[in-house]
Parts: structure tokens; C-alpha cells; sequence
């Protein structure tokens, strides 16, 4: 099956025949998108980075906020949207710089190692995560799915042919990195932020069940590797996956019309502009 869009409108960055199109609308991806950035923080520099330059103590869900929405907008806009939000995520990058913690030396946000780390550290938690909450992929279109990811690494900045673009490739890079990656005091400070925000007003009181449910869930589906050098306890694989599961048939529940207008509504501003054949559903995804 594919969509068919008969209106000639804008098939945006990816298109609704993408892998891409159908795996980011899971609500898995809100875990993955935490589970990324406790990967992420491992590795001394971005962990500086964020640190360094990010108002997070201010400003909670931010972050979180802001990647979600490039990336749903990356995966659904137009692609003049998509330019035009990608310009200005280059143009934040360039004006920021970092301190080394080990050196003292500068550094700058922008440099193609640190977006490259990144962005595998982003998708590969994406895939990882939403695939052991129950959404089927063959590896072939595992495979397609970081192919398809150079295009939104190209977006920041990143040479699409220097960036992994299949299962083997990613897991060889990430392998190769591990050598680079560490518990730190700014890994540190990420991993107790995401566990405890400091969410105002009402928000607050939901930190009893944020902390077990959502961050500390999180935090357990890393890969083993990844929890061992953060040094902290995780639930047992097999918990980890229980609740990941169950938390996806609940989010499953809400109809998807109602799901997909948070935060920002990407999904359905495409079904709009392309028509409801484009709805995402793993029945689109691209046969092998």
C-alpha cells in the first residue's frame, strides 16, 4: 500500500511513503526522544554543550519541546517550512561555543563531529525504542529509515554521505565511539535534570509519576553499554519492555486526531495539505 497524494502539494523533506512518515507518529517516540538525550550527554562535549548553553533550569520542557518540534516538522512540513526552520536551527548553532571540561579550550556547537554524534544518537534511540514498543520493521526498512535520516542530518549542517544510512553502519559507528564516551559531571547534571525537572505550578505535583514512568523508563531502554556507563541502576530489560509496551497501547487509545495535535500539529497540517491518504500507519510502510 502508499499514499497517493492527487493534489501535487508539497511532499515536504521524506514524503508520506517514507518509513520515516509512519514511525514518527508512534507515541513511542516521546520516550525515544528522552532515551536520546541520556545518550547523547555521554559524550563529554555535547553534554558541555547543553550544559553550558541551555536555559533547561528555566526553562524544563524546552528542550524537549524544541526537538520534537524539528523534528515532526522536519518529517511532515513543507519543505519551504522545513528550510526556513533549518536555517535558523544552523544559524543558533553557529553563534554558540562550549568549554571544554577536560582543556578549558573553546569549542563550537556547530562542529561536524558533535552535530554527527547527535543526530546518530537521536535516531538510533528513535528506532531503538519505538521498534521494542511493538512497531514492526524488517531490517530492510530499518535500514531505510537512517537512510532516509541523512536528509535531516544534511538539514543541520551534515554531509548526507558522511552520515550512517543503514543498521550496519550505525551500529559500527556507535561502536566506535563508545572509546569517546563517559560519565561526566555534565552527564551527570543531564541525568538528574530528566529525572527531576523542576516543573512549576501544577506541574510539579506530576513528578511522582513522571520520575518512575516516563524518565527512569527512559533512561532503562539505552543499551546496556549506554547504562553501564552511566553508572546508574535501570529496570531489568524485560520490565523496561513490559512498560514501554503498555504505555504505548494506553497512548494508542487516544485517538490519533487528538494525539497528533500535540504540540504542535505537523501531522495533521499534512494530512490537510496532501489529503487523508497520507495518514500515517504502518500499513504504508514501504515493502522491501
Amino acid at each position: 500500500m502508499s499514499a497517493a497524494p492527487s493534489n501535487g502539494a508539497d511532499l515536504g523533506l521524506v514524503g508520506p511513503n517514507s518509513v520515516t512518515w509512519q514511525l514518527h507518529a508512534d507515541p513511542a517516540m516521546w520516550l525515544g526522544g528522552i532515551t536520546s538525550l541520556f545518550l547523547q550527554s555521554l559524550h563529554p562535549l555535547a553534554a558541555a554543550g547543553v550544559v553550558q548553553n541551555s536555559n533547561f533550569r528555566e526553562d524544563p520542557l524546552g528542550r524537549l519541546m524544541r526537538t520534537a518540534k524539528f523534528v515532526s516538522m522536519s518529517t511532515y512540513a513543507a519543505l519551504d517550512e522545513v528550510q526556513t526552520g533549518a536555517a535558523k536551527v544552523r544559524a543558533v548553532h553557529r553563534s554558540l561555543r562550549g568549554k571544554d571540561p577536560d582543556t578549558g579550550r573553546a569549542f563550537r556547537i556547530d562542529r561536524p563531529d558533535l552535530l554527527l554524534w547527535v543526530h546518530c544518537a537521536e535516531v538510533s534511540m528513535f528506532l531503538s525504542v519505538v521498534r521494542r514498543a511493538g512497531f514492526r520493521l524488517t531490517k530492510a526498512q530499518a535500514d531505510r529509515y537512517f537512510d532516509e535520516q541523512r536528509q535531516s542530518a544534511a538539514l543541520v549542517g551534515l554531509d548526507p554521505d558522511e552520515v550512517p544510512g543503514s543498521t550496519t553502519q550505525m551500529s559500527a559507528y556507535l561502536r566506535d565511539m563508545r572509546g569517546e564516551l563517559r560519565r561526566g559531571e555534565d552527564s551527570e547534571i543531564v541525568y538528574q535534570f530528566l529525572h527531576k525537572p523542576p516543573l512549576p505550578g501544577v506541574l510539579g505535583l506530576g513528578l511522582p509519576i513522571y520520575e518512575p514512568t516516563v524518565a527512569h523508563l527512559a533512561y532503562s531502554l539505552l543499551p546496556r553499554w549506554a547504562i553501564q556507563l552511566h553508572g546508574h541502576r535501570a529496570y531489568p530489560p524485560a520490565a523496561a519492555t513490559a512498560m514501554l509496551r503498555t504505555i504505548r497501547s494506553a497512548a494508542l487509545l487516544v485517538p490519533s486526531p487528538v494525539r497528533w495535535r500535540a504540540p504542535h500539529g505537523y501531522v495533521p497540517r499534512a494530512m490537510r495539505r496532501l489529503g487523508p491518504s497520507v495518514r500515517p500507519s504502518p500499513k504504508l510502510l514501504p515493502v522491501d
